[in-house]
């Protein structure tokens, strides 16, 4: 993009662009309700919004919408026209602050998890004013939350604002004990890297199971996959070059600072890292990454598949999560600083961290839980499904000092000896990077890397800010009784190390000796969603959203509910697409080149002295595997209908992971074998090599 920092977030109603816009005062007022949550009163909103539209009409806009995230995990907009009748037969263009401030979708039409009728439709939008309207596709986009007539949270937004106030809150009650009397706010910062594969479209067409799932049910692995390590990190090849760059400069037009890019493990698999920004914010900016990735893949004649496990045998697409806490005068609660060991206020915040992921490991997982990221985690490849924390040699020995009360001597920072003369010296990392870990430390944040690739990041935010807000707020209410500050201080620090240390894991987290050894320190291993999900709702759960505001119990339950629900509709979606391709693709294709066969060996015998024993015996194979295949078939057609008739949510999310899943791998197996034997011309789904290796020309 020429010109790249004018061209900036020339597409944003930002802080600049309504401090030219606005009358001073009125810049103001909106800027005291951004900063501390003061409500805005219509007659402001009517300026707000009047100057918002004249400055996005100047850019040839026509429409507006509230842009929420309903719990379906992508966006919804419903679009309206700034034109309104003149009175004379001629048209006005207008928007009011009553329009601005609060939208009426029909509420009935998204996921409610009981918490909505059909009957009852109605729902509001109301607008948020900390995150700034941006104008995509000719379209003033003005982000909001999502909530039903009688005021319960419908979407991904408002739970995740309530999380951040109250983490906020908790946060600044520890900053006061510690003398800081002018922070007046604290925010969760959050910096998300985003996986992704890309494929040629024309190939995605002739795929059924990539256009209904994102995943292909159906492939035999290639003679080449990422075995040879060649692909991470790789040059760029034109096709991908022109897409990110494009990519690029859309983000940078909307206010996304889009910083890092790159090949990631597999053939095809790419990762895009942004700037930190507040959870927020940051959730927005990454729903609407997630959306320019695929529409602007589109116009290079390629898909991106978001998918957590689009190939089985090679690596899958995470989302890492990377979180810390901010003031607003520009500290870092999470950095260590030179001294560690003396840092009080970060040990303290450190040990919230431990304790509130050693005590919620359970709801960690939930916030990860799809059908999807259940091929992923543990794969060898992404953090297993047991929840602990990374914080490396340096730290772990700084906590191992603080526990037993002994002398912490420090790590002396050594010179990289690279072993050419010519290579500059740096000074060495304290500790290694752990990439097996879920939450690892990582200098002065954490990074959670559980997240699958196309989840939105505010769930897993929703409960990190939460989890943490409890702990900050024990150790608040400790210490805001205590006679003597200091001692109360290194007693709760020493305390809360000894009580939860058996979260702290700097080993490999793919060993199997890990799943042992966590069982035996009495973490939690849950291995799939169903699983998981129970978690949620248990008494625990419900009692810490509620005591934060964060979400009621009726909100709690209709999210576990939608969770329930979404797991078996995409297992149901997946095995229904595998009979529909196998009835009409697989058996038909497979058939017709037994058929050639049959005809090939026919003209050999006529013709007299041929042998025909290499077709006989392929012939034999692929009749042998048709039939299993037919068997497994018709078994995985019993158990979805079988299944679909369970009434209870949770019993049939079980049944389609303990039945119908098993079933359909049954059947995978059988398809991929005949895919190996079957002649390529009679065989109509692209490969897997032929998918892979589609954008590395």
């Amino acid at each position: 993009m020429k010109h790249l920092p004018e061209n900036f977030g020339c597409n944003v109603f930002n802080d600049s662009t309504m401090r030219a816009h606005l009358p001073k005062d009125v810049y103001r007022t909106l800027k005291r309700t951004i900063a501390q949550g003061e409500p805005l009163e219509l007659g402001v909103a009517n300026v707000v919004a009047n100057a918002m539209k004249d400055w996005a009409v100047e850019r040839g806009v026509t429409h507006f919408t509230h842009w929420f995230q309903p719990m379906t995990g992508i966006t919804a907009e419903k679009h309206d026209s700034f034109i309104a009748p003149d009175g004379e037969g001629g048209a006005i263009m207008e928007f009011s602050g009553k329009a601005l401030v609060r939208g009426e979708p029909d509420a009935s039409s998204f996921p409610s998890g009981g918490l909505r009728a059909t009957f009852e439709a109605r729902g509001y939008t109301a607008w948020d004013p900390t995150s700034y309207a941006f104008i995509k596709d000719g379209v003033l986009c003005i982000p909001t939350a999502f909530c039903s007539y009688s005021g319960e949270a419908l979407d991904k937004k408002t739970p995740l604002l309530r999380s951040m106030q109250a983490l906020e809150r908790e946060a600044l009650r520890i900053l006061r004990l510690f003398g800081d009397t002018q922070s007046q706010r604290v925010t969760a910062q959050v910096g998300p890297e985003q996986e992704y594969f890309l494929v040629d479209q024309d190939l995605w067409r002739r795929r059924p199971d990539l256009v209904y799932t994102g995943r292909t049910l159906f492939g035999a692995r290639p003679p080449k996959g990422q075995e040879l390590e060649d692909h991470y990190f790789g040059a760029l090849n034109r096709r991908v070059r022109e897409y990110m760059e494009e990519l690029d400069e859309e983000l940078w037009k909307l206010g996304i600072y889009a910083k890092t890019e790159h090949k990631e493990v597999a053939p095809g698999q790419h990762e895009l890292a942004t700037i930190y920004s507040s959870a927020n914010l940051a959730t927005d900016s990454n729903q609407l990454t997630m959306e320019l990735m695929r529409s602007v893949a589109a116009r290079h004649g390629l898909v991106c598949l978001l998918h957590e496990k689009p190939f089985a045998g090679v690596n899958g697409s995470g989302k890492h999560n990377n979180w810390s806490l901010s003031t607003d005068r520009g500290t870092n609660l999470l950095e260590p600083g030179a001294t560690p060991r003396e840092n009080a206020q970060f040990l303290l915040f450190l040990c919230a961290v431990i304790q509130a992921v050693d005590d919620y490991q359970d709801l960690l997982r939930v916030s990860v839980a799809t059908a999807g990221n259940d091929h992923r985690l543990g794969a060898s490849e992404a953090p297993p499904a047991i929840v602990s924390i990374f914080l490396g040699d340096e730290l772990t020995e700084i906590l191992d000092s603080i526990e037993n009360g002994t002398l912490y001597t420090g790590h002396e920072k050594q010179q990289m000896e690279i072993g050419v003369n010519v290579l500059p010296h740096f000074p060495k990392d304290t500790t290694d990077r752990n990439r097996t870990s879920p939450f690892a430390f990582t200098g002065n944040k954490f990074e959670f890397r559980m997240p699958g690739a196309p989840l939105s990041v505010s769930g897993p935010n929703i409960v990190l800010n939460t989890i943490v807000a409890e702990s900050l707020s024990q150790f608040a209410d400790q210490l805001e009784q205590a006679e003597d500050f200091g001692s109360a201080l290194d007693h709760l620090i020493r305390h809360t190390i000894q009580q939860h240390r058996r979260i702290i894991f700097n080993g490999n987290g793919y060993d199997a000796a890990w799943v042992k050894e966590a069982q035996r320190r009495g973490l939690s291993n849950l291995r799939n969603t169903p699983e998981a999900l129970p978690a949620f709702i248990s008494e625990k759960s419900i009692r810490l959203f509620e005591k934060f505001h964060v979400l009621s119990e009726m909100e709690v339950r209709s999210r576990y509910e939608i969770l329930l629900e979404n797991y078996s509709k995409t297992i149901r979606i997946e095995a229904l697409t595998m009979i529909d391709m196998t009835h009409k693709r697989i058996i038909p294709h497979v058939c017709a080149y037994e058929n050639h066969l049959a005809q090939l060996m026919e003209r050999k015998q006529k013709l007299g002295g041929h042998s025909c024993k290499v077709e006989q015996n392929l012939l034999s194979k692929l009749e042998t595997l048709l039939e299993d295949v037919d068997d497994k078939l018709a078994l995985l057609e019993r158990e979805v209908c079988a299944v679909n008739q369970l009434e209870d949510p949770l019993e049939m999310a079980k049944a389609y992971r303990e039945r119908v899943f098993s079933c359909m791998a049954q059947l995978r197996a059988g398809v991929d074998s005949l895919e190996l034997l079957c002649g390529k011309e009679y065989w109509s789904l692209p490969s897997y090599g032929t998918l892979l290796y589609s954008v590395e020309d």
